[in-house]
């Protein structure tokens, strides 16, 4: 997977704080994830490796677009290069 991290997006919000259901097509698109699995890390130019900046179970902000999606035992997941993540959230 080398720089690669393995992502599965949290489930859309179907209905308000106030306790109105949203329709599937007014739902917006989920940047949140949850990291899966992660790659060693990248080979820079000496021969080194650069380790990837998150870790299984950390919660991540995607892009809105991009990614490639794989499907594994009925689920779908998204592999991002570890620059595309955009963020990581800390609690």
């Amino acid at each position: 997977m080398f720089d690669r991290v393995l992502v599965e997006r949290l489930a859309a919000e179907t209905v308000t704080k106030g306790g109105i259901m949203i329709p599937e097509k007014s739902q917006a698109k989920v940047l949140q994830a949850s990291v899966v699995a992660v790659g060693p890390g990248s080979t820079n130019k000496n021969g080194k490796v650069t380790p990837v900046c998150v870790k299984v179970g950390d919660k991540v902000l995607l892009p809105e677009y991009g990614g490639t999606k794989v499907t594994l035992d009925d689920k779908d997941y998204f592999l991002f290069r570890d620059g595309d993540i955009l963020g990581k959230y800390v609690e």
